[in-house]
């Protein structure tokens, strides 16, 4: 049974969009994996999608899953490159990993219109401007 089961609970683990470059026509966006840990994640797995309403039609990206590999204590790891164009639906990426042969997964939300230049902050490891789910516990 669910309650049976030991909750492990993802901690330290940082999702974030980050502001690569921009020039007056474009910007570019990726999404980063950062482990604070100061331990190793092993068999690091991240399915993204995105959903929601766009101009009243109610929209779905296609499900992408990436194999990440293992992501060293203290670093970071590209996930995907994301277009401006889906900031305004949800944004969803769902992580799994293990840690000692332990299990653990979490799913990190970026809601509609949260990736906005107000919500832009110094992304730890990264060290550039973008908005970030999780972190130091």
């Amino acid at each position: 049974m669910k309650k049976d089961l030991p909750e492990n609970i993802v901690q330290n683990i940082t999702i974030a969009v980050v502001l690569e470059s921009e020039s007056p026509e474009s910007k570019v966006w990726n999404v980063y994996l950062i482990n604070e840990k100061g331990q190793e994640i092993q068999n690091v797995l991240v399915t993204s999608k995105g959903y929601g309403e766009k101009d009243g039609v109610q929209v779905q990206t296609s499900t992408l899953r990436h194999f990440i590999g293992n992501v060293a204590a203290h670093s970071f790891e590209k996930i995907e490159a994301i277009d401006e164009q889906v900031f305004g639906l949800t944004n969803e990426y769902w992580l799994s990993f293990y840690i000692d042969n332990i299990i653990y997964d979490k799913k990190y939300i970026f809601l509609p219109e949260s990736i906005i230049e107000g919500n832009l902050i110094l992304v730890p490891l990264v060290n550039k401007l973008g908005v970030i789910i999780g972190g130091m516990n």
